[in-house]
């Protein structure tokens, strides 16, 4: 198996996603050993979506619910409304831009470290988001390595956690993809007006994975269904056969889930909700080092 892996490692990354997302899905002879472990690493980020990978990392009794794939929902609040603009939004300051702190927890190295304020920074460049280090703020992120890459949809109030697993998250596309939720937007296929674009295909669907799969009343902004969106699920995401669980359409050959950063749209739509002017915006930095 080891070896199987490595092959696929080393082809077409196209393939290597599509027999990787097949493999660890259906648990296809992957087992945890040390020997394994180093590889799958190196995998985690070529090769699994989010979804996949916290599935994958599992999940401690004592860590807070995830029902939407990498969403918190706090268990006292699971049948709330879905986050929208009016309630979850982080306040604008007097000066137009909205500040954001955050606490990054020590569990990190500094390359990994450096990478999610890389991530925090890429923010700055075309929105008016702007991440700050916690001073004494009560409401702010609580950046630490738990069982997966989750985090809440908008601001919840207090220290909300948003959880960068250290050993298969922390890479610049999943940094910006949780933030994205810290911000109030929910995944692009759950959209009200995804059934133009998509279709769920539930036979596929894994057993107890379909609330994943559920429409909100999403604010979409006036902006298109957006196939490129940093935040849309990959074709296979909770498969139980391997088979495809969302399909564009009408061309179902289109590319979904494979975003290594915000699309124009996830931008515009963080302007839009925000409300920010361009005179925000700083120069844009070069993202590519961020990548790795």
């Amino acid at each position: 198996m080891l070896i199987l892996l490595a092959t696929l490692f080393n082809i077409s990354s196209s393939w290597t996603l599509m027999w990787t997302d097949f493999m660890f899905k259906t648990g296809f002879g992957v087992k945890k050993t040390n020997k394994t472990k180093n590889l799958i690493k190196q995998l985690s980020h070529h090769a699994i979506s989010l979804v996949e990978f916290t599935c994958f990392l599992g999940q401690k009794p004592d860590e807070p619910l995830v029902m939407f794939g990498d969403i918190i929902v706090d268990p006292q609040v699971r049948n709330a409304d879905p986050c929208t603009a009016n309630d979850c939004k982080w306040p604008k300051s007097s000066d137009g831009k909205v500040y954001v702190p955050y606490v990054i927890s020590n569990q990190y190295s500094t390359q990994k470290k450096s990478t999610i304020e890389c991530g925090l920074r890429s923010f700055h460049t075309k929105t008016c988001i702007r991440f700050v280090p916690r001073t004494n703020q009560q409401d702010f992120l609580n950046i630490t390595s738990l069982s997966g890459c989750y985090s809440s949809v908008g601001r919840r109030g207090n220290g909300q956690v948003l959880s960068l697993n250290r050993d298969g998250c922390v890479y610049f596309s999943v940094v910006q993809h949780e933030i994205l939720h810290a911000l109030g937007f929910h995944h692009e296929h759950t959209r009200r007006d995804r059934d133009g674009h998509v279709k769920i295909l539930e036979k596929n669907i894994e057993p107890g994975k379909e609330h994943n799969f559920e429409k909100h009343n999403t604010i979409n902004l006036q902006t298109p269904y957006d196939y490129n969106s940093i935040m849309h699920y990959k074709r296979c995401a909770f498969s139980v056969n391997g088979q495809p669980t969302i399909l564009p359409i009408p061309d179902n050959n289109v590319a979904i889930g494979f975003a290594t950063q915000m699309s124009p749209n996830d931008i515009l739509r963080i302007n839009r909700l925000y409300k920010c002017h361009r005179c925000h915006f700083k120069i844009v930095i070069n993202h590519k080092s961020c990548q790795n």
